[in-house]
């Protein structure tokens, strides 16, 4: 384990790969930590600086109380990026982790190389969708929303037949702490960047699943096409977190990127 205090919070990262490999960040999805990409790593090339780390309010990371904005988690990954003297990095941000990276892509260019925008938008839902959502947090816990999440999370078929690593998922969910779920809520409810995503200018892959119910395709597509050259790759039977699902199909699809932008 791996701690750095940044930004007045303790960030909780992961750094695997040589020093002098190709960068890749690794940004998680609301109620989940950095172990979301595990299954991903071992199949991706040799050779690779691989970094995740836990958003703030997840995981290890500290959970300070009140509403976070997208510029604190930008300025957080930001910082650590820094801190661990990272230049020209492939940025994946899945869902909220997606917001970071567009976030993060038009406000500190110079860090990265390229970046993927997974099973995100340029804006997710609605201010009052979410307030919706935090108010039941707020009055019963995550595990007040926790059967709705899991269906968009993952395809019906993987739910019934993974039952035993279904439960898994659900205690990470669950055990998120409630300030960083109501935190990191409150950011993306607030977020709306169609202008500034629409002026990137570096590589970007967009990934859908094709039974996501958080970021249908068409939403991740409409994102996608307001960057110029952006690509779109759509991966089937796979709900919002592919890279749990699917991860030889997502491992390959991100590969093939690394490759198309000299990152491999």
């Amino acid at each position: 384990m791996q701690f750095v205090e940044l930004n007045g919070i303790i960030q909780h990262y992961d750094v695997r790969g040589p020093e002098d490999g190709p960068a890749v960040v690794f940004s998680n999805s609301l109620g989940t930590d950095f172990r979301l990409w595990e299954q991903v790593l071992p199949l991706l090339p040799d050779g690779l600086r691989v970094i995740r780390y836990d958003t703030r309010g997840h995981g290890l990371s500290s959970a300070p109380g009140g509403d976070y904005f997208m510029g604190d988690l930008v300025a957080d990954v930001a910082a650590l990026i820094e801190h661990l003297k990272v230049k020209d990095c492939v940025f994946v941000g899945l869902s909220v982790g997606g917001l970071i990276a567009q976030g993060l892509a038009a406000e500190r260019p110079e860090l990265l190389r390229a970046a993927v925008l997974s099973n995100t938008a340029a804006k997710i839902g609605t201010p009052a969708m979410w307030a919706e959502r935090m108010e039941a947090v707020r009055a019963g816990g995550i595990a007040a929303l926790e059967e709705g999440i899991l269906q968009r999370w993952f395809s019906g078929r993987w739910r019934r037949e993974n039952p035993v690593t279904l439960a898994g998922w659900r205690h990470m969910l669950v055990r998120t702490p409630v300030a960083g779920y109501l935190g990191c809520s409150a950011a993306i409810a607030e977020t709306d960047l169609f202008e500034s995503t629409a002026r990137l200018s570096l590589p970007v892959l967009a990934i859908a699943g094709s039974e996501d119910g958080s970021t249908p395709p068409d939403l991740v597509r409409e994102t996608a096409d307001l960057i110029a050259g952006a690509r779109f790759r759509l991966i089937r039977h796979a709900g919002h977190l592919p890279c749990v699902e699917q991860p030889g199909e997502y491992a390959r699809v991100l590969t093939d990127f690394l490759r198309e932008v000299g990152h491999v």
